[in-house]
């Protein structure tokens, strides 16, 4: 091998990650092994429930505690530390790629993502150039140093899926109906399609500098896709998220692929790629798992507010997540959403453990 040839520094900070992470439970899921227990961990696990996350979060805005390597970097860690969760998410919020590439946006507390002017025309278009890496130079610095502190923990890297950035791009923040982003995408399916295009290939290039840094895995988390009818996602957004899933599909990591009320949307979901779909609580597992098909493994699937019922109420809506993924190859336990932002982070840290003993006690024996 010559110089040239050899790998980066990156490259083998990725490697040895994947070496160190290869036998957890949580990939063993992705890639539907036996586990000697199901493997939990929860979307929005790193935020405002944990009063450690509050006392740090003080007095910074959310874009530059994405954008700070350090802070990154101690808000990840927390839920694995105070939970024992079986993986860790990433940091960070899915507009930070395209803040790095210039679009003017503001994330507004108590209102979201707040874009300052829309794209809705194919002049708007030229504002969408590639996202390069050193775009994100924090994302490789906290990412290393994220991989370093886990050890054996592995670390999911994630990103908005193409249709949910377009959707804040398009709308200029949230929104309930999404007008203007269909009326965009039924009145002119050429330029809806180019914007697709051009947030599948920024989408890609940030999962891979967090892929090339050393994440385990990756989610694409389509927030907002659950708005439409499956005939449109097939025609309108199915091609831009397949692009993403295959623009990291050479890296061999597992990929998640998850939705908001998108029950009907499952099979779709998985048929972009996904190794593990994400279901969130309206669709039972077993259900979930007739929908996408086999040869994919299934993540979820605990409603958020069940953690504020009694500890009983909330063991026995987990027994019944576990009872509907029984014979299931591969399920990753987790909320069929975020965390909330009052949940008790008590109650996560007693789901985790209950989850850990329950499944254990049905699992073939299985040495890690």
């Amino acid at each position: 091998m010559s110089a040239n040839e050899r790998p980066s520094g990156q490259q083998q900070t990725g490697r040895a990650a994947a070496r160190a992470t290869a036998d957890s439970a949580f990939l063993r899921a992705c890639r539907r092994e036996p586990v000697p227990h199901t493997p939990v961990w929860f979307m929005r696990q790193a935020g405002r429930s944990l009063p450690e996350y509050r006392k740090l979060r003080e007095g910074t805005a959310m874009l530059e505690s994405c954008m700070r390597p350090d802070l990154v970097t101690e808000i990840t860690l927390q839920p694995v530390r105070r939970h024992r969760v079986d993986a860790a998410i990433y940091f960070s919020d899915i507009v930070v790629p395209l803040k790095a590439i210039g679009i003017d946006l503001d994330i507004k507390p108590g209102v979201g993502p707040v874009v300052e002017r829309p794209i809705r025309t194919r002049a708007d278009l030229e504002r969408l150039r590639p996202l390069d890496p050193d775009d994100v130079k924090y994302v490789t610095e906290a990412v290393g140093a994220l991989v370093g502190e886990l050890g054996a923990t592995p670390l999911i890297g994630f990103a908005g899926a193409p249709f949910t950035l377009a959707s804040y791009l398009v709308e200029g923040g949230p929104s309930r109906n999404h007008e203007h982003t269909k009326a965009l995408m039924y009145g002119d399916p050429a330029l809806w399609a180019t914007l697709l295009d051009r947030l599948a290939d920024i989408t890609a290039a940030f999962l891979k500098v967090q892929i090339e840094a050393g994440a385990s895995a990756v989610q694409l988390f389509d927030s907002w896709v659950g708005a439409l009818a499956p005939a449109d996602y097939r025609r309108s957004v199915l091609p831009a998220s397949t692009k993403v899933f295959d623009a990291v599909a050479g890296y061999g990591v597992p990929r998640i692929h998850f939705g908001v009320g998108t029950g009907e949307l499952l099979g779709l979901l998985g048929e972009a790629g996904a190794d593990v779909v994400g279901v969130d609580w309206r669709v039972p597992l077993n259900e979930a798992a007739r929908r996408v098909g086999p040869g994919k493994a299934l993540q979820g699937n605990l409603d958020p507010a069940v953690l504020f019922a009694p500890r009983t109420a909330v063991e026995a809506k987990a027994e019944e997540v576990l009872e509907a993924a029984r014979g299931l190859e591969g399920h990753i336990f987790n909320l069929g959403h975020g965390v909330l932002p009052s949940t008790d982070p008590d109650a996560l840290t007693r789901l985790v453990e209950y989850v850990h003993t329950r499944s254990a006690s049905r699992a073939p024996s299985v040495k890690v």
